[in-house]
């Protein structure tokens, strides 16, 4: 048992009352790699077929809901097959996430099959809901709130998050773009077609695709500020599914393997320890020579650009790899 309560109706709880303590969405990682990749990418699809709306397991997590977050928000619903509120919630946000057209993806998660999943999340009481963005928990509600108040969540949510998220706005465009006839405002941008291909691409889990067509951009316009950020971040994204959980261990028994210090960065940033690679690969700039000390300093400078510019943890350690370097 997981510590799960059967709730009262209509309870509400805040993010904090949900989620207990701090949150380490890569803590399931370990298992789905252990079950193998082609588990990894076994989701099941619910609700007739519709690509927003899956059912998650433990094996599946990291796939489809840490990654798919990079792009959109990831709307988890933990319920049960006992708790009756669970019936009266989940087919609110079954038919909310079909309305909102792909600007979210709701990841349905059966406690009972998978409790390390509420462990993750602390869980007190079902049905709750966690959005994730850029892989972390960003808001929760627990409850069988009535449908105005989570669509009103939902609203909210996508407000805060839709500069932040570049496939919020391709989805809405896209929503807009299919309704046939409708004269466009003079403001209006049109959908640009080489973007939403490598988005779909990415939701597929196709990163190679993703890559050249991202490449594509940034080589016709080298200006191009977001597509420098998503080639940046799907490349990122498909070094990661072939870095196995024994990465770390292997760097740090092998300090002048330059490759699995790589290795071991990548997995310590997947991980949510960004200081900790970042420590690493200056670490390896210091000690090494040669071309693998520019291999190590080159993969460091690509990890800085999965950050906004003004991180702080970013201004740290480009001030370290300086003294390292000179």
């Amino acid at each position: 048992m997981v510590g799960v309560s059967r709730p009262k109706p209509q309870q509400t709880r805040t993010m904090s009352a949900v989620v207990s303590g701090a949150v380490d969405l890569s803590a399931l990682k370990a298992r789905a790699d252990s079950a193998g990749k082609q588990q990894e990418r076994g989701a099941t699809r619910t609700g007739g077929g519709s690509q927003w709306i899956v059912d998650v397991t433990e094996q599946s997590f990291q796939a489809e809901v840490v990654q798919r977050s990079v792009q959109v928000p990831v709307v988890v619903d933990l319920w049960a097959t006992w708790c009756g509120p669970c019936k009266q919630l989940s087919p609110v946000l079954e038919r909310l996430a079909e309305a909102g057209g792909g600007t979210w993806v709701l990841a349905k998660v059966d406690i009972d099959a998978n409790p390390g999943i509420a462990q993750l999340f602390g869980v007190q009481s079902i049905p709750a809901v966690v959005a994730i963005a850029g892989g972390q928990p960003v808001d929760a509600f627990a409850g069988a709130l009535p449908e105005p108040q989570v669509r009103e969540w939902i609203t909210g949510m996508l407000n805060v998050l839709r500069d932040q998220m570049p496939g919020i706005k391709a989805a809405e465009q896209a929503a807009a773009g299919a309704g046939a006839g409708q004269p466009q405002s003079e403001d209006a941008q049109p959908d640009d077609p080489r973007f939403t291909a490598a988005e779909a691409a990415v939701q597929a889990g196709d990163y190679v695709a993703a890559q050249a067509a991202y490449q594509q951009i940034v080589d016709n316009e080298p200006g191009n500020e977001q597509a420098k950020a998503a080639l940046a971040q799907v490349r990122f994204l498909a070094r990661v599914e072939s870095v196995d959980t024994s990465a770390v261990v292997r760097a740090d028994a092998a300090p002048d393997d330059v490759g699995a210090q790589l290795a071991a960065a990548d997995a310590e940033v997947a991980d949510q320890q960004v200081e900790r690679a970042f420590e690493r690969l200056v670490d390896a700039v210091r000690r090494l020579t040669g071309d693998d000390r520019d291999r190590a300093r080159a993969h460091l400078v690509e990890l800085f650009e999965l950050f906004p510019p003004d991180d702080p943890r970013i201004a740290a350690a480009r001030r370290a790899l300086a003294r390292a370097l000179f």
